[in-house]
């Protein structure tokens, strides 16, 4: 009897463990996207992509973005969040690329896999991975093609930089730093943004990445000189505003704007002149191979592996220029209209 009751329960043991084990299969795997904002159509089409592959997969997506770009606190609010919903992974575009270390610290100690899109962490291999556009890469294309589109006129040029934010992110850094390098402007580090002492930069303004901040930016730097005629400006929204402060001035002829982002608004600025050419990379191709990442990692513990040559993995960036110039290789602005997002 003693025996028969021990076969028994330790029948009803295994029951409940197959039947435990079989209910935590079913359940989905957890992920979150974690944007610094969700009005920048650039995360929008971040967001779309990731919630698209989510649905694939089955993946259980959870979605946050800070107030306005720079707003590292929700973000920090967001990643406490996401340990304790469970999550296997977390997908971050961080605002302050050093401040959130320590919260990808907390979530890798839990067993989550931490993935950097657009914008890599300082240092970089905080994040488990990065999946990101090669934003010195982008830098240096519309620097090139700006110094290529002026000729002669580049020894003389007047430029503005519009850049990000006080706190300058590496994705800030990379590219205001692979324009001067396209254009032929000794960097001195190539890691710190306003330390070179080329005659021709006029000043550093910040953005926040949106068009009044935009507007602001080249405001100011317009009331230091109003002969600026080359502006490299962070992303397209900074440019927009870019652009309508050069208006105000009657300047509107006289300046060469240059971007990154690709978004449509950007690419049909280009179509139109307002922008002379962007920089063009794919946020949701970013997200959604983001989202296969976390679903791999939660399958066998698999990691990604980085681009060759590289400490991330490339999710690939085009020139799109109003006209192309020698020596700089370009699409065509249909090319970036089929292309583009938001």
């Amino acid at each position: 009897m003693k025996a028969t009751s021990a076969i028994r329960l330790s029948l009803a043991a295994s029951v409940l463990a197959l039947g435990a084990g079989f209910a935590s299969a079913q359940e989905p795997v957890k992920a979150c996207l974690i944007t610094k904002t969700d009005i920048n159509p650039f995360f929008v089409k971040m967001k779309e992509g990731a919630t698209a592959k989510a649905e694939e997969l089955g993946v259980e997506l959870m979605t946050f973005a800070g107030k306005i770009d720079g707003d590292h606190e929700t973000q920090q609010q967001a990643f406490e969040s996401c340990i304790a919903a469970g999550a296997k992974g977390i997908l971050i575009t961080a605002s302050d690329t050093k401040a959130i270390v320590d919260s990808v610290k907390q979530a890798q100690e839990q067993g989550i896999l931490v993935i950097a899109l657009d914008t890599p962490l300082d240092p970089i291999d905080a994040a488990d991975a990065t999946f990101a556009t090669d934003n010195f890469e982008a830098g240096r294309l519309i620097g090139a093609w700006a110094k290529a589109k002026m000729g002669d006129g580049a020894a003389d040029a007047r430029i503005a930089f519009l850049d990000l934010s006080a706190s300058a992110p590496s994705v800030d850094v990379l590219r205001d730093q692979g324009f001067m390098d396209g254009f032929g402007i000794d960097t001195k580090d190539a890691a710190v943004i306003g330390d070179e002492d080329d005659a021709r930069i006029v000043g550093h303004e910040v953005t926040s990445g949106n068009e009044e901040g935009g507007r602001q930016a080249m405001e100011a730097l317009m009331q230091k000189d109003t002969n600026i005629n080359l502006v490299y400006t962070i992303n397209e929204p900074a440019a927009a505003g870019a652009y309508e402060a050069l208006k105000s001035f009657g300047k509107e002829n006289d300046a060469l704007i240059v971007s990154v982002d690709g978004g449509c608004p950007g690419v049909q600025n280009v179509q139109e002149g307002v922008i002379g050419a962007t920089s063009q990379q794919y946020p949701l191709k970013m997200a959604s191979m983001g989202i296969e990442a976390i679903a791999a990692f939660a399958k066998d513990g698999t990691k990604p592996e980085t681009t060759e040559g590289l400490n991330f993995t490339d999710t690939g960036v085009n020139l799109v220029a109003g006209e192309a110039v020698e020596g700089v290789d370009s699409i065509s602005v249909e090319d970036g209209l089929d292309q583009c997002w938001g």
